[in-house]
């Protein structure tokens, strides 16, 4: 049984690193770059209310993205189903950036409004002090290591290659 929990730890690290390195290298990023609307006066607007929300309206507005874009989602498995299997990746990728933009956004907007909950208070620094854990044992891994050494590599052979021109 002990085996079993141990595969199974391995397997969803394995499915959630992935997920969560995307979500570390993107959210900033993203987020600036869906700040950019705000340079809109309807969108201003619309992130001013936003900000205004009272807590429980602000939990629904953070969840309201994941929702909006699980037919999108749908739909690119539904063309991966019918072999459609680029078509596919490129509407799922799409989608969680997308969605990262999003969602990454209106965090910042509800972010204060949200430590308003006992329960989110309580709960998001024990979720980044996990996550951050998460993240470090799978940067300090083998497979990570190696992957920094070849893009360090790739990229003094190319430095090379440009510098040899």
């Amino acid at each position: 049984m002990r085996t079993f929990k141990h595969i199974l730890a391995i397997l969803g690290m394995s499915l959630l690193v992935p997920v969560l390195m995307f979500e570390e290298w993107g959210w900033e990023p993203l987020a600036r770059a869906a700040a950019q609307l705000a340079r809109l006066p309807l969108w201003a607007r619309l992130e001013w209310r936003i900000r205004a929300l009272p807590p429980w309206a602000a939990v629904l507005v953070f969840f309201l993205p994941i929702l909006l874009l699980l037919p999108v989602k749908l739909c690119g498995l539904f063309l991966l189903g019918r072999g459609y299997g680029m078509a596919a990746v490129g509407v799922l990728l799409a989608a969680k950036v997308v969605g990262t933009a999003i969602v990454a956004r209106l965090f910042q907007l509800v972010e204060p409004t949200l430590m308003q909950i006992p329960f989110f208070a309580r709960w998001f620094p024990r979720w980044v002090a996990w996550k951050n854990a998460v993240l470090a044992r799978a940067r300090d891994s083998a497979p990570m290591r190696g992957s920094r050494r070849a893009r360090e590599a790739a990229r003094h052979w190319w430095r090379g290659l440009r510098a040899a021109r």
